[in-house]
């Protein structure tokens, strides 16, 4: 209990970012309704990507015989509040059955055998649920539109460095959850840039008219990340790791400086348009 306080704490304070055994790995904290008190638990996790902005965790209680508290509490009150980063949002818990959970439970395992692992030393079918957002679009964040930007903006950077890892990592192949993370990522980024040009950058040129050079060029990088990306998925179905990482790099390099070129145009004007 102390040590989930400390990681608790240290997640909260440092926009989903902590040390120890949970240093560059995902980790969201998932809080979950008592079953019999109905008191309100939060507890740490890693989870798994699974596209269309679910993600999946895994009931391993670190290889212990019995289920863990939180899944005994989500499978009584499936409503459960889920904290990424600097993102909060509600979510209903899908246990998965059947061929899905095998699929998935596989994936996981394939990626990193110590799920594998803790599997054999319980005894048991090791759980796995999907938390699936309760409402579509973007989590509750920072409350200032610059903020929450920037804490967007990480999030990809975060995600991107941990997928370059994993590529690297990963040998001859691309293994069915690192293909998982890859597209996961992609979907965001577009959905990302999409609502950026439908949304904050009308905004943004109505209230500031010598901004549209600007924006045009940030548009212009839009279409660059997005034949970056298109790419990606053209290599993720070949399915060789090697042409993976170099297509991996090309987008960390292209994306980077895209962020960091719209970070420093618009931080600066969008706590002023009164969103």
């Amino acid at each position: 209990m102390d040590f989930n306080r400390q990681v608790i704490a240290e997640f909260r304070a440092n926009g989903g970012r902590v040390g120890g055994p949970f240093e560059g790995g995902r980790l969201l904290l998932l809080t979950t309704t008592g079953a019999r008190s109905g008191a309100r638990h939060t507890t740490p996790l890693g989870y798994l990507p699974d596209g269309d902005g679910r993600v999946l965790v895994i009931a391993s209680a670190g290889g212990a015989p019995k289920n863990p508290a939180w899944f005994h509490n989500l499978a009584a009150h499936p409503r459960v509040t889920v904290e990424s980063g600097a993102f909060t949002y509600e979510a209903d818990a899908v246990i998965l059955e059947g061929d899905e959970r095998d699929a998935a439970f596989a994936r996981a395992v394939e990626a990193d055998p110590g799920w594998g692992e803790y599997a054999a030393r319980s005894g048991r079918t090791l759980p796995v649920v999907a938390l699936v957002p309760v409402v579509a679009g973007p989590p509750a964040g920072p409350e200032s539109p610059s903020a929450m930007l920037v804490a967007v903006h990480d999030a990809f950077r975060r995600e991107l460095a941990l997928i370059r890892g994993e590529v690297a990592a990963s040998g001859a192949g691309v293994g069915a959850q690192l293909r998982v993370n890859c597209l996961t990522l992609c979907q965001g980024l577009g959905n990302h840039h999409m609502g950026e040009e439908q949304q904050m950058f009308p905004l943004l040129e109505r209230r500031h008219p010598e901004l549209a050079p600007a924006l045009a060029r940030l548009k212009d990088e839009h279409e660059t990340v997005k034949g970056l990306l298109d790419e990606l998925r053209r290599v993720l179905d070949g399915g060789e790791a090697a042409s993976l990482l170099a297509e991996v790099e090309r987008l960390t390099a292209a994306l980077e400086a895209h962020l960091d070129h719209e970070e420093e145009r618009l931080v600066p004007l969008l706590d002023t348009l009164g969103l």
